[in-house]
């Protein structure tokens, strides 16, 4: 089977889950990961996965929403994170794509969340954009709290990609891998050790070759599987049985 290891069916673009899933089972996706982004979208994905059987959540607040950190939304992250079916802390990290971002706003909340995820014993799933170097030092001096992490949507450089694999990290690979404009990234997808990647849609964002220009789904992980499977020379089946094992030593869970 294969697993989708960073959807947002808790975005407000699903207003069709039911068929969604049913759309993920008979693409052979056994197992989506629900992630948060804030505490209200964080609640959403534990709603979601108490009601689908193939649904996992994780909770976190977005470098975008860092000013929402404090104390209060870390007792719910807390709270939250005692679900059943909550399988890590994310999407946290940094991302200075945009004008208005603060610095140290973003840097305060994902360095808390690290360590919360540390205290609970929980993944972390890092979400890092133009942010790379501050991103990866966070990381690296809060080591002794990444239990297991994931480069969500990796962008980066083929060194930066073997700084990430050298610290033990997984890789997350979406749309963008089946694009004709993406040579750099297929070159690091080919050269990274295939037990460091796991498969994502990052739904409804960055949906793959042959559906660019509609919205993502779950099902569309098995289009970015496939290029995946020939960049790195393996069948389409090998492919799925090593990513969805890397997926459960990444979540720490078997799906």
């Amino acid at each position: 089977m294969l697993v989708d290891t960073h959807s947002h069916l808790n975005d407000p673009a699903y207003d069709d889950i039911e068929e969604i899933v049913e759309r993920a089972e008979a693409a052979g996706v056994g197992a989506v990961v629900v992630c948060g982004y804030d505490l209200p979208n964080s609640v959403k994905a534990v709603e979601l996965a108490r009601r689908f059987k193939n649904l996992y959540a994780t909770v976190g607040i977005h470098p975008s929403d860092a000013d929402t950190w404090n104390d209060k939304a870390a007792e719910e992250l807390v709270k939250l994170s005692r679900e059943p079916k909550v399988i890590a802390i994310g999407e946290i990290g940094l991302d200075y794509h945009y004008d208005n971002y603060n610095k140290a706003e973003q840097k305060a909340a994902f360095e808390a969340q690290i360590r919360l995820a540390g205290a609970l014993d929980m993944p972390i799933v890092i979400h890092s954009r133009e942010a790379n170097p501050d991103t990866f030092a966070i990381l690296k001096s809060n080591a002794n709290y990444v239990k297991s992490c994931v480069y969500h949507c990796f962008s980066g450089s083929p060194d930066f990609a073997k700084d990430v694999i050298n610290a033990g990290y997984f890789m997350g690979v979406d749309g963008p891998v089946t694009f004709k404009s993406s040579p750099k990234l297929k070159r690091i997808v080919t050269e990274t050790p295939i037990d460091r990647l796991v498969l994502e849609t990052d739904c409804p964002y960055l949906t793959p070759v042959p559906h660019r220009g509609h919205r993502n789904e779950p099902a569309y992980v098995r289009h970015i599987a496939e290029v995946v499977a020939d960049l790195k020379g393996v069948s389409v089946e090998e492919l799925e049985d090593i990513t969805t094992r890397n997926a459960e030593r990444l979540y720490r869970v078997h799906f």
